[in-house]
């Protein structure tokens, strides 16, 4: 069966949030920066073939959790997109993406 989500959609603060997130990453170690874009587009990849295998943690929004940095891609499956909410740090301010649109 053909996936239907063929794109991503990015919130307009989640898209500055991640540019800021992978800046601090950078900073903390040589190539961290790089390990966590690397992370991050395989749990797209992972997202987009197993659009529901993720907790729904609220209103429709799933979370999949990256395995080697500790922070969440937050989505939400569209009539054929995957909209990503936020890239969240998994023990500051939880909740604070609930208010985006």
């Amino acid at each position: 069966m053909a996936n239907l989500y063929v794109q991503f959609d990015f919130s307009s603060a989640c898209f500055t949030g991640s540019k800021s997130i992978i800046q601090l990453v950078a900073r903390k170690a040589a190539g961290l920066g790089a390990d966590f874009i690397t992370e991050l587009e395989s749990a797209f990849e992972t997202i987009k073939e197993y659009p529901l295998g993720w907790p729904i943690i609220r209103n429709d929004f799933h979370r999949f959790v990256l395995p080697k940095f500790p922070f969440s891609v937050i989505y939400k499956l569209n009539s054929n997109s995957i909209y990503v909410v936020a890239i969240m740090h998994n023990s500051r301010k939880p909740d604070y993406w609930l208010n985006r649109k």
